[in-house]
Parts: C-alpha cells; sequence; structure tokens
C-alpha cells in the first residue's frame, strides 16, 4: 500500500473511535437518564400535625389501624360565634357542630426560626406549621437542617387560601409588609426555602382538594427531572375563621 493509502486507512480508522466512543458515551447517558426517570423515589421521613393531637406519622398510624376518630368540637378561638343552626339553609349559620381542628395552633417559638415577634403574631398559622412540620422531617431523617444550606432542596406545599388576614379587618394603620407576606398563600413554600437557605424550586399549589397530591406529584416529578436533589413535599390547611 502506499504512504497515501495508510494515512487514509489510518485517519478512518481514527473517526471510527471517535465515533465509536461518542456512541458508548451517549448510550450510558441515555441509560442514565432512562434510570432517573423511572428510579423509585424514596420517602425517608415525616412529620404531622392534625385533628386529635396526633403530632408524629406513628400517631397518625395508630389511629388508622384502630379505626379511631378525629373529629371534635370546634375550636375554642370561634366560642361566642354562635355558629349553630340545624337548618342548612340559614344564611351565616352551620349545621355541623364537629370538624377536624388542630389544637395550640397558636404555639409557635418565633425565637427558634429567627423570627421577631411582631412579624410572628402577622404570619398565617399555615406558614409557621410548615416551619415545624418540615423541621421535625429533617431531623427525623437525621439530617441536620442547616446542612441543607445552600442545597439544591426543593419545597413544595399545597395550601389553601389564607384567612387569617381577615382578622386585621380594614384598619390601615395595622397593615405593614409583615401583614403582606405573612398573610400571601405564594409565600408558604418560599418560607420554608428562605428559613433553611434551600436553593432548590419554592413552589405553593392550590388545587382546593388534591393540592397536596398535586404538590406531591410535582416533587417527584422534579426530583427524576433533576431540578432538585432532595425534596420537602406535603400540605397545610388552617381555618383561622369560619368563613371558608
Amino acid at each position: 500500500m502506499s504512504a497515501s493509502e495508510v494515512g487514509k486507512l489510518e485517519k478512518l480508522e481514527a473517526y471510527l473511535r471517535r465515533t465509536t466512543n461518542a456512541l458508548v458515551e451517549t448510550e450510558k447517558e441515555l441509560s442514565a437518564e432512562r434510570a432517573a426517570r423511572t428510579e423509585p423515589i424514596a420517602v425517608v421521613s415525616m412529620a404531622c400535625r392534625l385533628p386529635g393531637g396526633i403530632d408524629t406519622p406513628e400517631a397518625f398510624w395508630e389511629l388508622l389501624a384502630s379505626g379511631g376518630d378525629a373529629v371534635g368540637a370546634m375550636p375554642s378561638r370561634w366560642g361566642g360565634l354562635d355558629l349553630y343552626d340545624p337548618d342548612p339553609e340559614a344564611v351565616g349559620k352551620s349545621y355541623a357542630r364537629e370538624g377536624g381542628f388542630l389544637d395550640g395552633v397558636e404555639g409557635f417559638d418565633a425565637g427558634f426560626f429567627g423570627v421577631s415577634p411582631r412579624e410572628a403574631v402577622s404570619m398565617d398559622p399555615q406558614q409557621r406549621l410548615v416551619l415545624e412540620a418540615s423541621w421535625e422531617a429533617l431531623e427525623r431523617a437525621g439530617v441536620r437542617p442547616e446542612t441543607l444550606n445552600e442545597s439544591r432542596t426543593g419545597v413544595y406545599l399545597g395550601t389553601m387560601s389564607s384567612d387569617y388576614g381577615n382578622q386585621q379587618g380594614a384598619d390601615l394603620d395595622a397593615l405593614d409588609g409583615y401583614v403582606s407576606t405573612g398573610n400571601a398563600s405564594s409565600v408558604v413554600s418560599g418560607r420554608v426555602s428562605y428559613t433553611l437557605g434551600l436553593q432548590g424550586p419554592a413552589v405553593t399549589v392550590d388545587t382546593a382538594c388534591s393540592s397536596s397530591l398535586v404538590a406531591l406529584h410535582l416533587a417527584v416529578q422534579a426530583l427524576r427531572q433533576g431540578e432538585c436533589e432532595v425534596a420537602l413535599a406535603g400540605g397545610v390547611t388552617v381555618m383561622s375563621t369560619p368563613a371558608l
């Protein structure tokens, strides 16, 4: 073979090697992507605050396993409002006298989360509860919350419109920046991200009764698409007034 023919063969061999290596790398990337999209999501921890004084997943399971009932009387914070009327058509009344209500929603260790007393008063209890539950869920997983600072951890929370601000009435003198952020449903997820210093997506979902399930779905999708490495997902509902 002539020198020129040998040179052409060497170039062809080098090209084939590069192409083969590129195909191998592409196959590895595709396999990794397929695995990521189908890999089961591991739930490593849970935390909850539920009616009936239930404040741990274990207590919730015991309630379910025993066929228990967490329905109770209207909360004391609604006392004196004369809500009950046996007539379902009565305007401004309720023909139900019981429901599922949380105890002690007013309890919150503001200093622990670096929140000033003034801001804590303006914070919707829904924001306070998700802070407590998120912190507890991480502790139950054996994760020190401060270690997630600046991590790609996402927060996906389902919630409902806040009626806590309705207690402020129309007194404009009582309004400040804390009131606006404290009563905005969109802030619920951001409150957790900001407090823990998380750098992943912070998404608040309101799809009515399916909000927490949709939030969980979005969290799973985000994990599989690489939008975050860890995700806090859940839901919260507190009715501060009987309006809803």
